[in-house]
């Protein structure tokens, strides 16, 4: 019964900006560390940003870093991911994954 949904993704040129953000229910959510993943068109799924359950420790791939913040909220059980400086290269399907449940991803598209 674990639930997952993502929402935020759109088109944006490079160097704009999105909030992705995963609700999840059907499970202690505060209990739950966070993993974002994305995958780009003929790509392999990779690994992006993991926050652990307390929000006290965030991890991320070097590419990211510092265009890229994470933040929950354990009231309303939602997962942020701020993305600032976008790139093409970002360009993928980016999904929640929590408690052994995956949500159905949102697209993010940078254009040139």
């Amino acid at each position: 019964q674990v639930h997952l949904v993502e929402s935020g993704g759109g088109l944006v040129q490079t160097g704009g900006s999105l909030r992705l953000s995963c609700r999840g229910t059907g499970f202690a959510f505060y209990m739950s560390s966070m993993t974002w993943y994305r995958q780009a068109p003929g790509k392999e799924l990779e690994w992006v940003a993991e926050m652990n359950k307390e929000g006290r420790t965030t991890k991320m791939i070097e590419s990211v870093k510092g265009r890229f913040t994470l933040s929950r909220d354990d009231v309303k059980n939602i997962v942020y991911l701020q993305m600032n400086g976008l790139r093409p290269e970002d360009t993928a399907v980016y999904y929640c994954f929590a408690s052994g449940g995956w949500g159905q991803g949102t697209q993010v598209t940078v254009s040139s």
